[in-house]
C-alpha cells in the first residue's frame, strides 16, 4: 500500500523530481537547503519535508518512514559518486529530516517509503542538486602578500583557491582606490565585487574599483607572483600603471560558475600606500617680506632676460629660414658620390648638418641657394585680408579647408625644387631636419606643454559634410558612428546591380607626398563590409594593405577577420592565402585575388603590424619604421592606393600615413612639416591622429629615422659596402663604420633608476653582478617557480629575435647564489637552448652550474646530464630537467652550447667561421625541439657585449634568409631598445 501520491518541490537548490502516484492519497514532500555554511564552502545541510494525511485502512497505522539516499553525480570531480546508499529512519509522526554533510554542487537521489504492520510500501524518489559554494581562498590574515613595490606597480603573491562544488572558473584581481572619507573594509574575506568593471568604465563612470586582470585557473596551479600596474591586458581587462600619489587596496577573487549559478570569494591581499610629498616649509613671517621683495626683483630681472632672449631667437630663426636645405642636401650628395654608396647618405647628411651649421654666415643673400622655403616652392603673396593663410591653398576651384593637402600630379621622386604639397604656415613653419632634435626637446620641456598646446590647436570633430555616410542604409557599414567618411574625399564604389546604396564604404582618399590619393584611410572592416572591402581593393587596384590593429584588444573586437587562412569566397571574389611570414613585430600575408568573370589573378600583400600595444603608443619606433620601409619596398610603382586601416581608421592610421609622408619630405627637401600634414589629413578624414601621445610619437619616430638613416644593404652589395665602411677617412681619421656606431650610441635610450626599480631593490642587490648593467622592469622575466624565501627576480631580459617576440633571454653568468634562480628561469620559460659565451672562473664568481654527469638538484629543479660531446669549438651537453614541485608536467630537454673560441682577453671571437657555426647549430636545435617555440638563453659575464653580438648576428642571419638584406644597425638598435649594453664596442 503506497501512502505517497504526489511530491512538490519548493527549494533553494536545483531539484529534479520523480514520483509515483498511488491510490490518490494526498502527500506533499519538499526539500530545501539550509543556507548556513554554504557561502563559506562547507558541507551543506539539507532539510527534507513532507506532508501527508494520516489514514486508517483496515486498522493499518504507519509505524515509521525510511529514507535512503546516495550521490549520483557532481560538478566537483573530487566528490565520489559511486558510493553505497545511506539510510535513515523516522517515526511515523515526523514530517521532516535534516541531512548533514552533503557536498556542494552534487546531485543526490532520495527514496522515501513508509511501513505498516504489513511491511514497506513502494518508494517515491526525488533528485536534489545542492547549490555550489564559493571557492575557499587561503587565509591572508596577517600575511603580507606583497613581494615588491615601485611607484606605479605592486607585485603580490597569488595563491590558488580550493574549489567547493564546482571547478574554479576564473581568478580576478580587483583594484580599489583609497579615499580618506570612504569606510575601510576589513581585511580577510569580505563581500565580493560581482560586477566586472574595466579601468576605462571606472574612470568614466566614477566607480571606486576596477578589474585589473582576469586569469584562467590553469594560470595558477601553484602560488605565483603577479604585478598590479604592469600595463598589460589580461582577458580583456587592462592593468594600467598605478598613480604614485594615490593609495590602493588590492583584492583577489576566485570564482566558480556552473550553468546559471556563480559563487565568488574575495580577500584583500595587499595595500599600496600613496607616495608622500615633502612637507611644505612655512617661512618665518618676520623674514617673509624681505624674501618677497628679493624674489620680485629676481623675477623681474629674469623676465627682462627672457624677453631679450626671445627677440634674439626670433631674429636668428628668421635669418636661418633664408637658407634652403638644398644646400645640405648637396653636401650630402657630394659625399655620397665620393663614397659610391647610398647607404650612408642620411647618416652623413645629419653629421654634415651639425658640422656645417656654424658656417652658415658665410653664405650671401644673393647666393642662389639662399632662398626661403616659401620662395623655393613658388608660394604666392599672402592675401591682404588673410595674413596667416598662404594664397597657394586658395584658388577659384578649391576651398582652403577641403583642399589644403592637394598634391600635384607628378612622379613620386622629382629633381630638387619641385613644389611641396604641404603648405607651410607662418604660425607653424616647416622644421629643418637639422633642427628637429632641438625642436622636439624644446616642445617636450615643461611637461610637454609645447606639444599639448600645438595638438590642442587642431580642429576637433566634423569639418566637412558626410551626408552619404549618415544615410540609414549605410549606418550598419560604420564601425563607429562618429568616425565616418566625408563626402568630398570618400571612396565611391561601383554600385552593385539594383543596389544604388552599395557605392558607400567608410574610406577616404589621402594624398601622399607628391602623389594624389596615394593612400586610402579606412576603418577595420565589420562583418557586413568584408565584401565591400575586397570590392574596393579590386576597384582601386591596390597591392598593399596596411593593418595597424589586432583583431581583439582589451576584450573588444577591433576588426573583423576579413582574410582567409586558406581560401575563402566573398561574394564574387575568391581570396587565397598563398604565403604567411610571421616576424617579431609584424606579419606579412600574401593573397591571390580573383573575381568571377575575370581571367586576371592579382597579388595583394597585407602588412599586419602587431607590435602596437593595446593602449598608448609603441615604446620605440624602430619596429614601425622597419615596417614602413618594408611596405615602401613592396608596393609596385604602378599600383593603386595603399589601403591603411586600424579600427576606426583615424588614430594609428593617421600616425602611419603622417610618418610615411614626412619621411619622403625629409628625404626630398630636408624639412618636415608635421603640423600642417596632420592638419591636411584632418581635412580629408575626421580626427586623423587622435591623441597628443600619438602626435609626440610621430615626432620621435621621424627623428629616429633621420638620425639613423637607411641602413639596410642588399646581400649582393654587402661585400663592397663593408670594405667601404671600414676604410679610414684621412681627413677625419675615422671610418663610416665607427661613425655609424657613434650614431647608434647617440640614439640608444638611457635607462633611468626608475626604469630598473626592481633590480635596484636592496633585497636584489646581491643578485646583480654589476650594478651599472641592470635589466629594465618592462623586460624582466619574473620567476614563477617558488623556492622558499627567494624572490622572483633574476638579472635577465626578454628580447625579440627576427621572427619571434621574446625569443631570447639574455642574462649574466650565474653567481654562486643565483644558480638555483638560473635553472628556475630555464624551466619557467621553456628554454630549450643555453648558449655559454665565457669560461668557468671561480675567481670572478663564475661557478660550474651544471652536473658533469648524473643528476643534481638546484632548489626545486632537478638537472640530469644525458650526454656530452665536442664539436670543434663547441661543447654540447644535453640535460633533462624537471620541476620537483610540479612533477606532473614531465621533463624539458635542454641543450647547452659552451663556446670555447672566445678568449677572455679578446673583444671578438677568434674565428668568425666557428662563431657562425655555433649560431647555426643553435638554430638547428631550436627547430628540432618544441616545434621551434622554445626560447634561447644566452649568457656571458655581464649579459651584454658578447650576448648582444650573438643575438644580433642571429637576427641578421634570419634577415638574410627572409629578406635578402643585411641591416646590422637595425638589429643592434632593436636589442638596445630592451637593454642598452647590448654590443658594447664597434
Amino acid at each position: 500500500m503506497n501512502i505517497f501520491s504526489l511530491i512538490t518541490i519548493i527549494s533553494l537548490s536545483r531539484m529534479e523530481t520523480t514520483s509515483t502516484p498511488l491510490e490518490n492519497k494526498p502527500m506533499t514532500m519538499a526539500a530545501s537547503a539550509v543556507a548556513a555554511g554554504g557561502a563559506q564552502g562547507l558541507s551543506l545541510p539539507l532539510c527534507l519535508d513532507w506532508l501527508h494525511s494520516l489514514c486508517w485502512y483496515y486498522k493499518e497505522i504507519y509505524f515509521l518512514k525510511q529514507i535512503s539516499y546516495s550521490s549520483i553525480r557532481s560538478f566537483d570531480p573530487a566528490v565520489p559518486v559511486a558510493g553505497p546508499p545511506q539510510t535513515v529512519s523516522n517515526l511515523w509522526n515526523s514530517t521532516h529530516h535534516v541531512f548533514m554533510h552533503l557536498h556542494p554542487g552534487t546531485t543526490y537521489q532520495f527514496f522515501i517509503r513508509a511501513s505498516t504492520v504489513k511491511g514497506f510500501g513502494p518508494a517515491t524518489a526525488i533528485n536534489v542538486t545542492t547549490n555550489i559554494s564559493a571557492p575557499t581562498l587561503p587565509d591572508y590574515e596577517g600575511v603580507d602578500a606583497s613581494l615588491n613595490e615601485t611607484a606605479t606597480t605592486i607585485t603580490v603573491l597569488l595563491r590558488p583557491a580550493q574549489a567547493k562544488g564546482a571547478p574554479i572558473s576564473a581568478y580576478q584581481i580587483v583594484v580599489e582606490e583609497l579615499h580618506p572619507h570612504r569606510t575601510k573594509r576589513e581585511a580577510g574575506a569580505m563581500e565580493c565585487y560581482q560586477v566586472p568593471v574595466t579601468y576605462q568604465n571606472a574612470m568614466s563612470g566614477g566607480a571606486p574599483y576596477y578589474f585589473a586582470a582576469e586569469l584562467p585557473p590553469g594560470n595558477l596551479p601553484e602560488p605565483a607572483p603577479f604585478t598590479v600596474g604592469d600595463n598589460r591586458t589580461y582577458q580583456g581587462f587592462w592593468n594600467p600603471p598605478l598613480a604614485p600619489r594615490k593609495g590602493y587596496n588590492i583584492y583577489f577573487q576566485a570564482m566558480s560558475s556552473v550553468e546559471k549559478e556563480t559563487k565568488t570569494q574575495c580577500v584583500r591581499i595587499a595595500t599600496k600606500a600613496a607616495a608622500t610629498e615633502e612637507p611644505e616649509v612655512i617661512p618665518d613671517p618676520a623674514k617673509q617680506t624681505d624674501r618677497v621683495v628679493k624674489i620680485a626683483g629676481i623675477s623681474a630681472g629674469i623676465l627682462v632676460f627672457i624677453l631679450l632672449l626671445l627677440v634674439v631667437i626670433l631674429i636668428v630663426k628668421k635669418r636661418r629660414s633664408y637658407y634652403s636645405y638644398s644646400y645640405y642636401l648637396k653636401l650630402a650628395k657630394k659625399r655620397k658620390d665620393a663614397m659610391g654608396n647610398t647607404r650612408q647618405e642620411m647618416t652623413h647628411m645629419v653629421n654634415a648638418m651639425d658640422r656645417s651649421y656654424a658656417d652658415q654666415s658665410t653664405l650671401h643673400a644673393e647666393d642662389p641657394l639662399s632662398i626661403t622655403f616659401m620662395d623655393q616652392h613658388n608660394f604666392s603673396p599672402r592675401l591682404p585680408n588673410d595674413p596667416l593663410v598662404p594664397t597657394a591653398v586658395l584658388d577659384e576651384n578649391h576651398s582652403a579647408t577641403a583642399e589644403s593637402s592637394r598634391l600635384l600630379d607628378v612622379p613620386r621622386y622629382l629633381c630638387e625644387g619641385t613644389e611641396s604639397p604641404y603648405q607651410t604656415g607662418q604660425l607653424h613653419p616647416a622644421i629643418r631636419v637639422a633642427d628637429l632634435l632641438q625642436h622636439i626637446n624644446l616642445m617636450k620641456t615643461s611637461d610637454s606643454y609645447g606639444f599639448k598646446e600645438e595638438y590642442e590647436s587642431f580642429f576637433e570633430g566634423q569639418s566637412a559634410s558626410w551626408d552619404v555616410a549618415k544615410k540609414d542604409q549605410n549606418r550598419a557599414k560604420n564601425r563607429y558612428g562618429n568616425i565616418i567618411a566625408y563626402d568630398h574625399s570618400r571612396v565611391i564604389l561601383q554600385p552593385v546591380e539594383d543596389d544604388p546604396s552599395s557605392d558607400y564604404i567608410n574610406a577616404n582618399y589621402i594624398d601622399g607626398y607628391q602623389r594624389p590619393s596615394h593612400y586610402i584611410a579606412t576603418q577595420g572592416p565589420v562583418h557586413e563590409t568584408v565584401y565591400d572591402f575586397w570590392r574596393m581593393i579590386w576597384q582601386e587596384q591596390s597591392a598593399c594593405i596596411v593593418m595597424v590593429t589586432n583583431l581583439v584588444e582589451v576584450g573588444r573586437v577591433k576588426c573583423y577577420k576579413y582574410w582567409p587562412d586558406d581560401t575563402e569566397v566573398y561574394g564574387d571574389f575568391k581570396v587565397t592565402c598563398v604565403e604567411m611570414e610571421p616576424l617579431a613585430e609584424y606579419v606579412v600575408r600574401t593573397f591571390t585575388l580573383e573575381r568571377r568573370g575575370y581571367s586576371e589573378i592579382r597579388e595583394v600583400k597585407q602588412f599586419h603590424f602587431t607590435g602596437w600595444p593595446d593602449h598608448g603608443v609603441p615604446y620605440h619606433a624602430t619596429g614601425l619604421l622597419s615596417f614602413i620601409r618594408r611596405v615602401k619596398l613592396s608596393n609596385p610603382p604602378s599600383a593603386g592606393p595603399i589601403v591603411v586601416h586600424c579600427s576606426a581608421g583615424a588614430g594609428r592610421t593617421g600616425c602611419y600615413i603622417v610618418i610615411d609622408i614626412m619621411l619622403d619630405m625629409a628625404e626630398r627637401e630636408g624639412v618636415v612639416d608635421i603640423y600642417n600634414c596632420v592638419k591636411a589629413l584632418r581635412s580629408r578624414r575626421i580626427n586623423m591622429v587622435q591623441t597628443e601621445e600619438q602626435y609626440i610619437f610621430i615626432h620621435d619616430a621621424i627623428l629616429e629615422a633621420c638620425l639613423c638613416g637607411e641602413t639596410a644593404i642588399p646581400v649582393c652589395e654587402f661585400k663592397a659596402a663593408y670594405f667601404d665602411m671600414i676604410r679610414i677617412d684621412s681627413q677625419t681619421n675615422s671610418s663610416h663604420l665607427k661613425d655609424e656606431f657613434q650614431t647608434l650610441n647617440s640614439v640608444t635610450p638611457r635607462l633611468q633608476a626608475e626604469d630598473c626599480s626592481i633590480a635596484c631593490l636592496p633585497r636584489n642587490h646581491d643578485k646583480n653582478r654589476f650594478m651599472d648593467m641592470l635589466p629594465p622592469d618592462r623586460c624582466l622575466p619574473f620567476l614563477i617557480t617558488i623556492d622558499g624565501e627567494s624572490s622572483n627576480y633574476i638579472n635577465a631580459a626578454l628580447m625579440d629575435s627576427y621572427r619571434q617576440p621574446a625569443a631570447f633571454i639574455v642574462t649574466q653568468y650565474p653567481l654562486p647564489n643565483t644558480v638555483k634562480d638560473f635553472w628556475r628561469l630555464v624551466y619557467d620559460y621553456g628554454c630549450t637552448s643555453i648558449v655559454m659565451l665565457n669560461e668557468v672562473d671561480l675567481s670572478q664568481g663564475c661557478p660550474q652550474y651544471w652536473p658533469e654527469e648524473g643528476m643534481l638538484r638546484y632548489g626545486p629543479i632537478q638537472v640530469e646530464c644525458m650526454s656530452c660531446s665536442m664539436d670543434c669549438d663547441v661543447i654540447n651537453r644535453i640535460f633533462r630537467i624537471c620541476n620537483l614541485t610540479r612533477p606532473q608536467e614531465g621533463y624539458l630537454m635542454v641543450q647547452q652550447f659552451q663556446y670555447l673560441g672566445w678568449a677572455s682577453h679578446r673583444e671578438v671571437p677568434g674565428s668568425k667561421r666557428s662563431f657562425l657555426k655555433l649560431i647555426l647549430q643553435v638554430e638547428k636545435w631550436q627547430e628540432e625541439c618544441e616545434e621551434g617555440e622554445g626560447r634561447t638563453i644566452i649568457h656571458c659575464l655581464n649579459g651584454g657585449g658578447r650576448s648582444g653580438m650573438f643575438c644580433a648576428i642571429g637576427i641578421v642571419v634570419e634577415m638574410v634568409k627572409r629578406q635578402n638584406v643585411v641591416d646590422v644597425f637595425h638589429a643592434v638598435k632593436t636589442l638596445r631598445n630592451s637593454k642598452p649594453n647590448m654590443v658594447e664596442a664597434p
